[in-house]
């Protein structure tokens, strides 16, 4: 039994598949096609000369423990009777491998591509999902990954970004996408040589597919300008990408390590003014002129959620005037409103009321007024107090050292006088305290003190 090798090459050539794994196939089948006869050996195999084309079924005995032993021998049946029995068995084992084979190689031809960028032509489009045809394979481009409003048309051809490769059954499912970021790296990488040949990279990139995206890049040669080499001349690179993503529009900044200065850049087209960076709560506070606010913030919020996702920061934008009122509003009630209370205004009488953090009742600006200034008041007094007390202690103490100084004593007796001197001074100090935490205003002069000192 020979086998045509050029008709087989033929076969391998229009199935897209090596001779080898072809032989291997025919080899398989026909194995499978001996052991259906009546009168087949139970430890058979088929060998194929690749170079010939003949085929030879060869066989072993089994032992007891179904090891086989002896020396191999010919069981090939002739061309007749395998034709008619398994002839239809070959057809479809042979069929069957060479569709597993198709499926291992279109799969491990993609296994590695995640993150490529493909071109397919649409086959399909419905509310699900669009099928791309990528040649040899088929891609799916679920509706999640199409941007808002688009509908791509049959025969239309498109580039999409590989997302997700995966082994079915039925073959490689490849998952591809029209809004991820990486499209957007890949497409520059296409149009701009110098970011395929790294002389320019790109360091961010924030996207709201359909809509607007924000790049940056940078040039690791002084002498090619980044945002200008991915411009184009008259701007030819970048309007071929806006035109493959249908319209979208593309904002490209230079990117600088100065956060500052990065912020400021993300924000355009609007102008700054200035740019606190809070580290501790990776916020930046920005700066705008007034009749910039609006074009800052963009349409509703898209350029300040572009900018933040670009810089990796939270952008908190006012103008010059909400600035100004709030340092005002600093300046005038203090820091600490915010850890007491707030002021909120009443929705039904419109007047503005202090509500305290304790859960107290709200006063409304007049009372809160008078309350600080009764707190005032009484803080100013205790002052006075503490001022009075401590000037009283000092001249009681004075006049007993001096008392001691005139006594003449031996040293022990003058460290016992030392001792002595300051148990009152700690007494003195120690009624001053009693007597400023119960507010008591000290009824005795002076002179009572320092003799009530003397005395002692």
């Amino acid at each position: 039994m020979n086998i045509d090798r050029e008709a087989l090459e033929a076969l391998a050539e229009a199935r897209g598949i090596s001779v080898e794994a072809l032989f291997g196939a025919l080899a398989e089948a026909l194995g499978a096609a001996y052991e259906k006869m009546p009168d087949a050996h139970e430890y058979a195999w088929v060998d194929i000369d690749t170079v010939t084309g003949e085929v030879a079924v060869k066989a072993q005995y089994l032992d007891d423990d179904g090891m086989p032993y002896g020396d191999e021998f010919d069981v090939t049946p002739d061309d007749d009777a395998l034709g008619r029995i398994a002839a239809q068995t070959v057809r479809q084992v042979m069929n069957q491998k060479i569709r597993e084979d198709e499926r291992e190689r279109k799969y491990a031809a993609y296994a590695n591509r995640e993150g490529e960028i493909v071109t397919g032509i649409v086959q399909q489009s419905d509310a699900r999902y669009t099928l791309l045809d990528l040649g040899q394979v088929e891609a799916l481009l679920p509706q999640s990954e199409q941007a808002a409003y688009e509908r791509p048309e049959g025969g239309e051809r498109v580039k999409a970004y590989i997302v997700e490769v995966r082994k079915t059954a039925k073959g490689p499912q490849i998952v591809v996408s029209r809004t991820h970021p990486g499209l957007i790296r890949r497409l520059f990488e296409l149009e701009v040589p110098e970011i395929a040949d790294g002389i320019v990279e790109l360091k961010a990139c924030a996207r709201e597919p359909g809509q607007r995206t924000k790049i940056a890049v940078w040039s690791n040669d002084p002498n090619v300008d980044p945002v200008g080499a991915c411009v184009g001349a008259r701007g030819a690179r970048v309007r071929q990408i806006v035109n493959e993503l249908r319209g979208e529009k593309i904002d490209i900044v230079e990117y600088t390590d100065n956060r500052e200065e990065f912020v400021v850049k993300a924000l355009q087209p609007a102008k700054v003014k200035e740019v606190r960076i809070d580290d501790e709560t990776r916020t930046a506070e920005v700066i705008v002129p007034d009749f910039q606010l609006s074009l800052a913030i963009g349409k509703e919020g898209q350029n300040a959620r572009l900018a933040s996702r670009l810089v990796g920061l939270r952008v908190d934008i006012k103008s010059e005037t909400q600035l100004a009122e709030e340092e005002a509003y600093e300046r005038t009630y203090g820091g600490d409103d915010y850890a007491s209370g707030q002021w909120v205004i009443d929705s039904e009488t419109g007047e503005q009321m202090w509500y305290p953090a304790d859960g107290s009742s709200p006063l409304t600006q007049e009372q809160w007024e008078a309350e600080n200034a009764v707190e005032a008041a009484v803080e100013a007094t205790v002052e006075e107090i503490v001022e009075d007390l401590e000037a009283d202690i000092a001249e009681a103490v004075a006049e007993v050292e001096d008392v001691i100084a005139e006594i003449e004593v031996d040293g022990d007796d003058a460290e016992l006088e030392a001792v002595a001197a300051d148990e009152v001074e700690a007494e003195l100090e120690e009624a001053a305290v009693e007597a400023v935490e119960d507010g008591d205003v000290p009824a005795t002069e002076p002179e009572a003190s320092d003799e009530s000192g003397a005395d002692a």
